[in-house]
């Protein structure tokens, strides 16, 4: 049998409770379909969120899942495997739920270069955005792993929380570098090391170095990398939705509340954006939500109206 609400919301991270909170709180029966996969669950704090600066993750997702409790907000640990035109959702346990309306906040996963050692280091001494985590490793010594000439980016922008960076260029050739690449990472003091890593070098659990494939080694305390970024846009692409191409991967159109191209459907959180952090995710979500509260109620009124 098949249940109803008036909003579901498929995705329990930052900017899904956002939106569910919104809508709790404008009296809508909502569920919170939370696959418990956060993109940012390997990170031990989380930064940048005013009055949530260092705050777990975990601990943040749990504040968030009580906070919607009490506005009657239903949440279900499931997968959502199909959705259909109606927003009949098909969750992996077999259940099926319905709405009037869609939040899709599946957000995306991270991809990372298959270096041995960057995988178990991830989230800790192995990391990629310095506007998370460059005030705690200030002025130690970084390095970046280059795995697409776009990496000159990231070596020129850490070189802001340390003076001691080295872009290891990786399977980027030297010749794939511009002249502005080159004359800006020789302006921000960046040493370029050719050559392909081979690994990671980490003793008694601490990332030390990285070693090429000649065998040298170069002593690092910290080594940033660019995951290849996977938008979990699934469940959009069977609605129909239209997608833009970026250099990050496919994303959905949207306005600027997040509504998508489909009548009723708006997306929120990394699943709209490669670079919206916690603190932007749950504004898109509190804003998805919002409009989502006036679409119906105008909707209902229309419709009241006529009669």
């Amino acid at each position: 049998m098949t249940e109803t609400y008036e909003v579901i919301v498929i995705g329990g991270g930052a900017a899904g409770l956002s939106a569910a909170l919104v809508l709790g709180r404008a009296r809508r029966r909502t569920l919170v379909v939370d696959a418990g996969e956060p993109r940012n669950a390997p990170a031990a704090h989380m930064q940048g969120y005013l009055t949530r600066d260092g705050m777990p993750p975990a601990e943040f997702l749990a504040t968030g899942r009580e906070e919607i409790a009490r506005y009657g907000v239903e949440l279900v640990r499931d997968h959502a495997v199909d959705v259909t035109g109606d927003f009949t959702v098909t969750l992996a346990s077999g259940r099926t739920v319905q709405a009037r309306r869609l939040v899709v906040a599946t957000g995306l996963k991270d991809e990372l270069p298959p270096v041995p050692g960057v995988a178990e280091r991830f989230g800790r001494d192995v990391l990629h955005c310095p506007y998370c985590h460059g005030w705690e490793v200030r002025d130690q010594a970084f390095g970046v792993l280059a795995t697409t000439p776009l990496s000159v980016h990231q070596a020129l922008m850490v070189s802001q929380w340390s003076k001691d960076v080295t872009l290891f260029l990786h399977t980027v050739g030297a010749a794939e570098l511009s002249g502005d690449d080159v004359r800006r990472l020789s302006a921000a003091g960046v040493r370029v090391v050719p050559g392909e890593v081979r690994e990671l070098v980490v003793e008694n659990d601490r990332f030390t170095g990285v070693r090429l494939t000649d065998d040298t080694t170069y002593d690092r305390e910290v080594l940033f990398v660019a995951p290849r970024a996977v938008p979990q846009n699934g469940l959009l692409e069977k609605l129909g939705a239209e997608f833009r191409e970026t250099p990050f991967g496919a994303y959905p159109v949207l306005d600027e509340t997040g509504r998508t191209t489909v009548p009723g459907v708006w997306a929120a959180g990394n699943v709209m954006g490669f670079g919206e952090q916690v603190v932007n995710a749950a504004a898109g979500g509190y804003r998805a939500g919002a409009t989502i509260n006036g679409d119906l109620l105008m909707t209902d009124l229309d419709t009241a109206s006529r009669v």
